[in-house]
């Protein structure tokens, strides 16, 4: 008799795989089959995860980007239903607003002409500015459901939402007036937080008329009005980049910067280049503070000189530039040039602010207001809130960090430097004035077709100590940067210090 296990066994199938082809291929059996299913199973649900995360993804992190890009033609099409949205300061002083006449025919409206016509921008013949870039926000309504169907009963168009904005009516009038009859631009940023409270550009237009003078303006190629200088406008930053190029010295140099010694004669020649300082002045013994502070092209060339161009260049790539800047508005890309194996002369040129590097006035803002917050460069941004017609908050912008770019001790020398250019230097004119300033002036020499100028920078901050505005003036064909940014800029800074 078998025992219990052996019949167990004696019934046990054979599994093993058949031909059922009569090719001598094997047929898998069941489990094998299964498995196999089950495979094909998780890579189909791996791959609906991942589609699904990136509709999530592009609904949640790029939906604002998606809705306020200008090729996005939703939101022009909520026009037929809602009235353009209000564009206003915190302090609720109106720059946008949509008049209605009697048969309900809507016309935008600028209370400040061309005061702000920019940064604000237009939305007839196209948009541009602020119109355009919040124009999904402007033309959507978070009012109540319940206004919105009385309207919709009515056949009313309710009211868009209205964009509250960062700038400050007073600075940007004063900056505006301050820039005068000159071509060039005016950036104000408070560097703690990176709230743009002024941005001017001229030439200028005015928004109210440009439907009727659009092919004027458009046509106008000498002297681009429609063009904002302060974020798309690039030009040799002359001495400003020196603030780049100390630093630069200082990391090459960490323990014997302090001991830079040179004996300004007003000029110094290298590989048949001559670089004189303004007026071919001779300043003389000096340390890297009073280069610094007198702006003394020979002492910087000769910086330049000791300093590793592939350390510059690093440091002026920290500062983004040869990279986009993190603003909404369009931007020009700033150029440095300078290679490991550039000559003595692009050495010398490069570290003055000459040569082939170009920089936009709203880099410089940013580049400033760096320096005065310790290192720390914010994200720039023009809007608080978004809220609905009568007053609800819809959405908050907080201010960001969008990188670390020096240490607080780095920051701290450049500041003590650029607070000698005003209290003994080439920015003297802001010294003595209730406030403190710390500073760099400009004097930015170009050339195109044939025709030489010189253009007028100042970048500074203020208070040193605490410091709640920085500002970037760039004045083209207006000389020296003493002579003609350091006024203007002092108007702006008075402004908000006195107002």
């Amino acid at each position: 008799m078998k025992r219990s296990e052996d019949i167990d066994r004696t019934f046990e199938p054979e599994i093993r795989n058949v031909d059922l082809t009569g090719q001598g291929q094997e047929v898998p059996t069941g489990r094998q089959h299964n498995t196999e299913l089950s495979v094909v199973t998780w890579i189909f649900v791996l791959l609906f995860m991942l589609l699904i995360g990136r509709v999530a993804y592009i609904l949640v992190a790029e939906s604002d980007r998606l809705k306020s890009n200008i090729n996005n033609t939703k939101a022009d099409s909520n026009s037929e239903n809602v009235i353009r949205g209000d564009i206003i300061t915190s302090e609720g002083t109106l720059l946008a607003t949509t008049l209605l006449d009697e048969y309900g025919n809507q016309t935008r409206s600028y209370p400040f002409d061309n005061v702000f016509s920019h940064v604000v921008g237009y939305a007839t013949n196209g948009k541009s500015g602020l119109e355009a870039e919040e124009n999904y926000e402007l033309l959507s309504s978070h009012s109540s459901l319940l206004k919105q169907i009385q309207a919709g009963e009515k056949g009313e168009k309710i009211q868009g939402d209205r964009i509250v904005v960062t700038l400050n009516a007073k600075l940007q009038q004063a900056a505006y007036y301050a820039l005068g009859s000159y071509r060039g631009a005016v950036v104000v940023m408070e560097p703690d937080s990176g709230r743009i409270l002024a941005m001017v550009s001229k030439p200028d237009f005015n928004p109210n008329t440009i439907g009727s003078e659009w092919e004027t303006l458009s046509a106008d190629t000498s002297q681009s009005p429609l063009l904002n200088r302060a974020t798309q406008g690039l030009y040799p930053p002359g001495s400003t980049f020196k603030m780049v190029t100390t630093l630069a010295y200082l990391r090459d140099h960490p323990a014997d910067y302090q001991q830079f010694s040179w004996n300004c004669q007003g000029a110094l020649s290298q590989d048949d280049v001559t670089i004189t300082c303004y007026n071919n002045e001779m300043h003389g013994q000096e340390d890297l503070a009073a280069a610094f502070a007198s702006s003394c092209n020979t002492a910087f060339a000769q910086i330049g000189l000791e300093t590793d161009n592939g350390d510059l260049r690093k440091t002026a790539e920290d500062f983004l530039f040869n990279k986009s800047l993190p603003t909404s508005m369009p931007s020009s890309q700033s150029v440095f040039k300078l290679k490991k194996d550039s000559s003595a002369a692009e050495q010398m040129t490069t570290a003055i602010g000459q040569g082939e590097t170009l920089v936009s006035p709203l880099h410089m803002a940013l580049i400033t207001s760096t320096i005065a917050n310790g290192g720390v460069m914010m994200r720039p941004y023009y809007v608080d809130r978004i809220e609905t017609s009568d007053g609800t908050v819809v959405r908050k912008q907080d201010p960001e960090i969008y990188r670390k770019v020096m240490t607080p001790e780095e920051a701290s020398v450049l500041t003590e430097y650029m607070t000698g250019t005003v209290t003994r230097g080439t920015a003297a004119a802001l010294s003595g004035n209730g406030y403190t300033v710390a500073g760099k002036t400009g004097s930015a020499e170009y050339e195109t077709g044939g025709t030489t100028g010189t253009h007028s920078w100042f970048c500074g901050f203020a208070e040193t100590g605490e410091p709640h505005i920085a500002i970037a003036v760039i004045a083209e064909d207006g000389g020296t940067g003493s002579s003609t940014a350091v006024p203007i800029a002092k108007q702006v800074l008075d402004t908000f210090f006195y107002g």
